[in-house]
């Protein structure tokens, strides 16, 4: 096998994340500020190549290498072009922009675009390439003290993770995140659901997919690469079941989003030693992994009162953590015939403590150099040019307000304002225009025989349509008007987002409208009660109202007439 083609296969794996990446974050967040999601996801990509391109991979990967902490800046790219190592740049500048596209989530629906833009160039030139280098040139001094991260848990997730932390907390909050709980006094927490799981779902599988480029991308020979699909598929799927059953014991019911969230903790936590642990190591990485994403999830926005919309601080920050320093405790040495797929043995595998500590100091020098230069960063963007959107900017939505778009799903926009952009002053020429009186075309004369009408309103569960339409037909019901609708009782809904309650939550039901002159009233009654009762909580309620007149206005007919 080829494995140069792969290193570049594995590299465009990568760059499809980006895709996954702004479906999640669209996604978990709401539809007003799904464009500017979808950009920012762009122009973090573009905007950081340009960064890395110019500063960021001679700052990395020069090999003229300043006391193992960081290389001598040139542009061998564009003086000696022949020489340059073009798989390895492509390779390294698409990790790269994984480790700015983590921030945007965690700061998401509130933060200016020019702000994410200086910022993302910042870790793209400099924050980045300056650990990554500590860990993957060869002459960087984690490398040289034998610390292992193989695609990235620490290098990239846990310097994104710390990233979007630093930023949501110095961000602050999305408005009406957090209220004063009226009884206890203290701050609580507020659900603020995101506008489609579906984009949620098809992000994560894409994300999943295009980690087997991320972690196997790199891999030396066949043996590893097999190695390291095996170990990136159980990690993600022990993490998923551990979630999911997690969230089931906790909540009553399995949590689909933050399931979503623990399939991507596993493949965050298995990216630092996919290459250096077994099947039982991998498993036990994603168990945990899951586990730590939906308590780090619930801590950091309970506990800590930090609005992180997507997770990714839980995600990427937690447990890139956890990836990196489970290789001290799960690293064995295994090879296979004449192919070494890892050479490095963790505590339980009888390697004693050297490799754990090696791994620790790792992940807390890289820790450090994160959190003061993006807090410097953040700090002179807030001061100087200013970080968070205007809270009428908020209000409104940043697709509105930073891209000029009345919304990212332009079809479902009013009809009739649509209809009238598109057909513009064509729909004035063929429509009619001469003036006609009312009276003059539509009659209307008093046909009136004095009897009762009377409207009847349903309120009901959606799946209850189709039972109560064949009972309307069998008892002579001629016309119904439905429409779906939104709203809550007395119990106000009872769901749960990411381990906390939705506070009065719409429901859907659909509303069934009847006027009736003929049908007894109470024969209408009776049928709908035998078709919607269950003896639960929900089955709908019926209104009864009397109706003057009805005038159907083609003919002029009224009351039972115009029925």
């Amino acid at each position: 096998m080829d494995f140069g083609i792969w290193f570049l296969i594995g590299a465009a794996l990568v760059f499809f994340m980006n895709a996954g990446f702004a479906m999640v974050e669209s996604g978990f967040t709401r539809a007003k500020n799904a464009a500017n999601i979808i950009m920012k996801n762009l122009i973090d990509f573009s905007l950081g190549t340009l960064a890395f391109v110019l500063l960021g991979f001679s700052i990395m990967c020069a090999e003229d290498y300043l006391f193992g902490v960081i290389g001598v800046p040139n542009l061998g790219i564009f003086t000696d072009f022949a020489n340059f190592d073009y798989s390895g740049f492509v390779f390294n500048l698409v990790f790269c922009a994984t480790a700015a596209t983590i921030v945007a989530g965690a700061m998401a629906e509130r933060t200016k675009f020019s702000a994410y833009c200086i910022y993302s160039v910042v870790i793209s030139a400099v924050i980045f390439p300056v650990q990554a280098g500590w860990v993957w040139n060869e002459s960087g001094w984690l490398a040289q003290m034998g610390y292992i991260d193989f695609a990235g848990s620490s290098a990239i997730h846990m310097v994104g993770g710390i990233s979007a932390f630093v930023g949501a907390v110095m961000l602050g909050p999305r408005l009406g995140k957090y209220t004063i709980d009226k009884k206890t006094g203290k701050k609580k927490s507020r659900a603020i659901p995101g506008h489609s799981l579906t984009l949620g779902a098809l992000g994560c599988f894409i994300l999943w997919f295009g980690w087997y480029g991320f972690n196997g991308a790199a891999a030396e020979n066949l043996s590893q690469l097999g190695s390291i699909f095996l170990t990136t598929t159980l990690a993600p799927a022990a993490a998923a079941v551990a979630t999911m059953t997690y969230t089931w014991a906790k909540n009553g019911k399995p949590d689909v989003s933050m399931t979503l969230n623990g399939a991507l903790a596993g493949l965050v936590a298995i990216t630092a030693g996919c290459s250096s642990v077994d099947a039982l190591g991998a498993l036990i990485i994603g168990a945990v992994a899951g586990v730590l994403v939906a308590a780090a999830v619930e801590f950091i926005d309970i506990k800590l009162h930090v609005d992180d919309p997507v997770g990714a601080v839980a995600v990427h920050g937690v447990n890139g953590v956890w990836g990196t320093l489970a290789i001290g405790l799960f690293a064995k040495p295994i090879s296979v015939g004449e192919d070494i797929i890892s050479e490095a043995a963790g505590l339980f595998y009888g390697g004693g403590l050297g490799l754990l500590g090696v791994q620790s100091l790792g992940t807390a020098a890289i820790a450090a150099w994160t959190v003061v230069t993006i807090s410097v960063t953040f700090f002179v963007i807030k001061k100087a040019h200013g970080l968070r959107a205007s809270m009428e900017d908020e209000i409104l939505g940043l697709d509105s307000t930073e891209h000029g778009l009345a919304s990212s799903y332009a079809d479902f926009l009013p009809a009739v304002n649509t209809d009238l952009q598109i057909l513009g002053e064509g729909a004035k020429e063929k429509a009619p225009s001469i003036p006609v009186a009312p009276e003059a075309a539509i009659p209307v004369t008093d046909v009136s025989t004095g009897t009762k009408l009377t409207k009847v309103t349903i309120v009901t569960k959606q799946n209850r349509f189709d039972a109560l339409k064949a009972a309307f037909d069998q008892i002579g019901i001629t016309g119904i008007t439905v429409t779906n609708v939104l709203g809550y009782g007395v119990q106000r809904g009872t769901q749960m987002y990411r381990g906390v309650p939705l506070e009065s939550q719409l429901l859907p039901k659909i509303q069934v409208d009847i006027v009736i002159c003929k049908i007894p009233v109470d024969v209408l009654v009776e049928t709908v009660k035998k078709v919607l009762y269950t003896g639960n909580i929900g089955d709908g309620k019926i209104f009864i109202y009397d109706v003057e007149n009805v005038i159907k206005v083609r003919t002029g007919a009224e009351g039972p007439d115009a029925l």
